[in-house]
């Protein structure tokens, strides 16, 4: 009988699919969890017939992009069906004139800034691994320009998503406002893949300014980096990002200030970073190699890759941050790496050591986090740590997210248990 259910399953998902389903392979792994299946929608209509026959027979559903992110978070709980993106990629629509794109939710995102560079225009959305559209929604990552032009989620206009029964929904920008209410947008970005399946977005755009310039500081101790970087946030240049670099072992660490506009005024601008990060500083037309890229450690004993961890912080509490950085090496005896940007209060962590190690720095640096008023995600690690430590940690507004849940998706279809509380 289970043969039976199995082969109808795959049957639905074919017709759903138009024969695009594929049996799984290593490659297509969900952290450590091996799906059964793997389809490749290219419409809108095609995710929701998807989604409509695993409802009908009880599949578990991920959706991927790129696949740069799959191993973040908890690995799912049950998983069928990897549901691949790469065939929503078009863009949809460019209104230059009204700074908006339209863009499937697998368009990459390096495909779509070569897209809208012919305009002068960009996504402000440059996050390390660069993946696709949705996974950059889904996620919620940024990247050093975040500080210029905000969060994914205030880019974001409008949304086309399909709920876990196959029910598409619209909200916002170019599309009718969803009826239940919810700013989907918002409510979709930054959810991890559980609440529905993103296969549209509308953005809001940014012109590409005419200049841009980088001034990167010489290594400077704690002491004086707090100072200069208060000096930065309360200066009247207007940097687009100011990001952090803090090598292994707590050594002295490099700020680098990028600055745009009209090239006119780069010059008393830069002049000015220059003087706030003191002796030493350069003023370079390219940023310096470890701008925009994670952090790292050098892995573990045995050799281990980096885990990594996302850091929120208070922008007065960067010393604090630093400090309880510090104590986890310590206490851990992980060696550890920071970049981050420190005019927003987000920061990457890269962490050396098996998972015993990297599980007891994650713990020794949340419990830390009161102190410098943010959250430690533990995104990657070795195998096992997870089982170890809550990758997520303590989060405000569980039970109302789990509502949000149940609402979404009452079967836990979609992503169940990768996310926070286990949603």
């Amino acid at each position: 009988m289970a043969g039976t259910v199995t082969a109808a399953a795959r049957e639905a998902l074919v017709r759903a699919c138009a024969g695009r389903v594929e049996d799984a392979t290593d490659t297509d792994l969900v952290g450590a969890t091996a799906p059964r299946w793997v389809v490749r929608p290219t419409s809108t209509e095609e995710v929701s017939a998807v989604l409509h026959s695993a409802t009908e027979h009880d599949l578990a559903v991920v959706v991927r992009g790129a696949g740069t992110k799959l191993a973040w978070g908890h690995d799912p709980e049950r998983l069928d069906v990897v549901l691949d993106t790469s065939g929503l990629d078009t863009l949809v629509e460019h209104a230059a004139g009204d700074l908006i794109a339209v863009v499937g939710a697998g368009r990459r995102l390096s495909d779509l800034q070569a897209d809208l560079a012919g305009a002068s225009q960009r996504l402000g959305v440059d996050p390390a691994r660069s993946g696709t559209v949705g996974g950059a929604v889904a996620t919620a990552v940024t990247g050093p320009t975040r500080l210029a032009h905000g969060a994914v989620r205030d880019l974001v206009i409008g949304m086309t998503i399909v709920r876990a029964d196959g029910v598409v929904a619209h909200s916002g920008g170019k599309v009718v406002k969803n009826v239940a209410g919810y700013d989907l947008g918002k409510l979709l970005t930054g959810s991890w893949g559980t609440l529905g399946v993103v296969t549209q977005v509308a953005f809001r755009l940014h012109p590409v300014p005419a200049g841009r310039t980088w001034v990167t500081g010489a290594p400077m101790s704690q002491v004086v980096l707090r100072e200069v970087v208060r000096s930065l946030v309360h200066s009247q240049v207007v940097p687009s990002a100011v990001e952090l670099d803090r090598p292994v072992g707590g050594g002295d660490a490099v700020v680098s200030v990028l600055l745009e506009g009209h090239p006119d005024g780069l010059d008393d601008r830069a002049a000015e970073v220059a003087a706030l990060l003191g002796h030493g500083a350069q003023r370079q037309q390219e940023p310096p190699p470890w701008w925009g890229r994670e952090p790292v450690a050098g892995g573990g004993s045995t050799g281990d890759q980096d885990a990594l961890l996302k850091v929120t912080h208070e922008l007065a509490a960067l010393s604090q941050l630093l400090d309880a950085l510090a104590r986890a090496e310590s206490v851990s005896g992980c060696r550890a790496a920071l970049r981050g940007s420190v005019a927003v209060g987000t920061a990457t962590v890269a962490v050396g050591g098996g998972a015993d190690e990297v599980a007891a720095f994650t713990t020794a640096l949340r419990a830390s986090a009161p102190g410098f008023g943010g959250s430690v995600v533990l995104l990657e690690g070795p195998p096992g740590t997870t089982d170890l430590v809550d990758p997520w940690g303590p989060v405000g507004g569980l039970s109302l997210m789990q509502a949000v849940k149940v609402q979404f998706d009452p079967g836990r279809l979609l992503a169940p248990g990768r996310f926070v509380g286990g949603i």
